[in-house]
């Protein structure tokens, strides 16, 4: 899996589904590959972003073709996570642990760590007005690449 994907994806299995009045990132959000960069590249061919939250847990499902035109693997992508700011394992090629946090309430943060380390972090956030969702990934691959992705997502 690749570094978008997997720097993309954040969830757990809720119990209680909140709704999108509750909580912006709440609903599907589809890749808008024009108000996008990716740093490397190439991005994803298509890609939409599905969040589902109880409380403090989430779910993100992605979907989508990557850039090789493959269907994104969901097993991969789907990421089991709570806003604990605490390490949990995510085993990827580009690093082994995330910690997620809350900001405020359109906005969390995510530090991917390798070896203890941190080597990408992700900033979400959702705009005042709910449709718009940005994901900014900065930091170094496995290949020590400088990553710097800022995915823009329009809300479905």
């Amino acid at each position: 899996m690749g570094t978008l994907t997997a720097a993309l994806a954040a969830g757990v299995r809720p119990i209680l589904t909140v709704s999108a009045q509750e909580e912006p990132h709440v609903g599907t959000w589809d890749l808008n590959l024009a108000k996008s960069t990716f740093n490397p590249g190439p991005p994803p061919l298509r890609q939409a972003l599905t969040f589902q939250a109880a409380g403090p847990h989430w779910t993100a499902f992605v979907q989508g073709i990557d850039a090789a035109g493959h269907p994104i693997k969901s097993e991969l992508a789907n990421l089991v996570i709570s806003f604990d700011g605490r390490d949990h394992p995510t085993p990827n090629e580009d690093y082994e642990t995330s910690a997620w946090k809350r900001i405020d309430s359109h906005k969390y943060q995510v530090v991917r760590k390798r070896a203890g380390k941190p080597v990408l972090t992700i900033v979400n956030e959702v705009s005042t007005d709910g449709q718009t969702m940005t994901i900014t990934t900065t930091g170094a691959n496995a290949a020590g690449q400088p990553v710097h992705i800022v995915a823009v997502y329009d809300k479905r």
